[in-house]
């Protein structure tokens, strides 16, 4: 797997190098508290009244209720408390990231899951009209169960390798590892940083609206095998016809012996495909039968990884130092959910959080619900860019969203699933994802170049995203 580790380290020099040009996701966050903290000085400050709806304990925005109140102004020191005060009012959803990334990376420990993709790509070698599909599908399972996104990297090299083998290019391995994985994870039907923290922000039922996720889920990802088969099969019959001919036709890399060294699949192995399914099963039969939420979920996963670790023939030493490396890979998006929620502190303690709802609310109480619910979509699109850490989306948006929904008639669930595309489908065009410049870094394509190839899918998903919005409203979901 030498090929991995120098495909990874290139991948390190140009994320370095891209923060000299883009800014970091925490300085971004930093200047969007400093900005909230300004508004409590320009903003005039008022308050809606609540209550809780016995029916299903939820915290409701009474309509009409909105006042002003006294003026609370932020100042230099209450900036630097928001910090923590927002870690801990997050802290359920900050430390079940954190255990539930060290529970992975005892499972990534094992060599199951490398193991057992690469051998599924490689076995697929030759197959080239069922290749494409199958790899994309496999993917995707892990975009809708745990939120595959960097995690994906790795495999990067394996597609590129087979695709090139069989007379694809870059862009086409790229795609069928990279865009398996985001369709899963835009249809997010269990995937626990996205719609799982969304829904426990919304006082929804977790992972609730299974059934029109998975149905949006599987028009997204077969609307994307089209895509990426039509423009493989394209290259294949004329090279020329690729975004990276130039490249292409430079390279004469057909050789597969150094990835294929992953595909090794032990007992072991098969048992720890035992322990994850089964214990998703697990989870899945826990929310809709017991009623599992946040703290539930992290206990089932913590057992999941041990039990994994433990058949997967890791010693106690070698659990414990996987579940660290786990935890630490995740302390990035556990931070950054306490940062993003000070925003929320600022806003909430400078008394002008419901003055933005209540702006809201005027701009568009005009439109039907369809277009409030299109509204919602569009801005999380827009914020996207600045903030593509999902579980920070969700903490910086989603308190704002929920109410803004109440007040116009539009079912929380609803405000869920535009948070879930806004926050899903541009991932994989924006230059602020670090997963996207990841999989470029290590496939050695230019990011315009992958633009070039990659736009018109992330329009056709923005359609039917819309469609669905639409959908939804009609249907009533909640």
């Amino acid at each position: 797997m030498s090929i991995l580790m120098e495909e990874q380290k290139t991948y390190s020099e140009v994320k370095n190098k891209k923060k000299v040009v883009i800014p970091h996701t925490y300085a971004i966050l930093l200047f969007i508290i400093l900005f909230a903290a300004a508004s409590t000085y320009i903003l005039t400050p008022g308050e809606y009244e609540r209550k809780v709806d016995e029916a299903t304990g939820s915290t409701l925005v009474v309509s009409g209720s909105y006042s002003p109140v006294d003026a609370n102004p932020i100042g230099l020191f209450d900036i630097f408390k928001a910090i923590p005060m927002g870690m801990q009012d997050a802290a359920n959803i900050v430390f079940f990231i954190f255990l539930v990334g060290g529970a992975f990376g005892i499972i990534r420990a094992t060599g199951a899951i490398e193991a057992g993709i690469a051998k599924a790509v490689i076995k697929l070698e030759g197959k080239e009209r069922i290749m494409i599909p199958i790899s994309m599908i496999i993917f995707s399972i892990g975009g809708f169960s745990f939120g595959f996104a960097e995690e994906s990297i790795i495999f990067v090299p394996i597609g590129v390798a087979l695709a090139r083998a069989i007379g694809f290019d870059a862009v086409t391995g790229t795609a069928m590892v990279t865009i398996g994985a985001a369709s899963g994870f835009i249809g997010g039907m269990l995937n626990p940083f996205t719609v799982g923290i969304a829904q426990e922000i919304a006082e929804v039922p977790l992972f609730s609206g299974f059934a029109f996720r998975f149905s949006v889920y599987i028009v997204i990802l077969l609307f994307a095998i089209w895509y990426v088969s039509r423009y493989a099969f394209r290259v294949k019959d004329d090279p020329t016809h690729s975004v990276i001919y130039e490249i292409e036709r430079e390279i004469n890399n057909k050789s597969k012996v150094e990835v294929a060294t992953g595909s090794n699949l032990s007992f072991y192995h098969y048992l720890v495909f035992i322990v994850i399914i089964g214990g998703l099963a697990f989870n899945v039969y826990g929310v809709f039968r017991w009623g599992w939420f946040i703290t539930e979920l992290t206990a089932s996963f913590l057992l999941i990884g041990f039990i994994a670790g433990l058949v997967g023939k890791l010693s106690i030493n070698q659990i414990f130092d996987s579940f660290v490396d786990g935890a630490k890979a995740l302390t990035f998006g556990a931070l950054i959910v306490g940062f993003a929620r000070a925003i929320l502190v600022i806003l909430e303690e400078g008394k002008v959080i419901d003055t933005i709802i209540y702006s809201l609310v005027g701009v568009i109480q005009g439109f039907p619900n369809f277009g409030t619910a299109l509204g919602m979509f569009l801005v999380q699109t827009f914020l996207n860019f600045f903030i593509p850490a999902g579980p920070a989306q969700a903490m910086t948006t989603m308190p704002v969203m929920v109410p803004v929904a109440d007040l116009l008639g539009v079912s929380r669930q609803v405000a869920v699933l535009a948070f879930q595309y806004g926050d899903g489908i541009t991932n994989s065009i924006i230059p602020t994802s670090a997963a996207l410049m990841g999989y470029l870094a290590v496939a050695g394509i230019p990011y315009e170049k992958w633009v070039k190839f990659v736009w018109k899918l992330i329009v056709g998903w923005c359609v039917i995203a819309a469609m669905a919005l639409l959908i939804a409203v009609l249907m009533g979901i909640h």
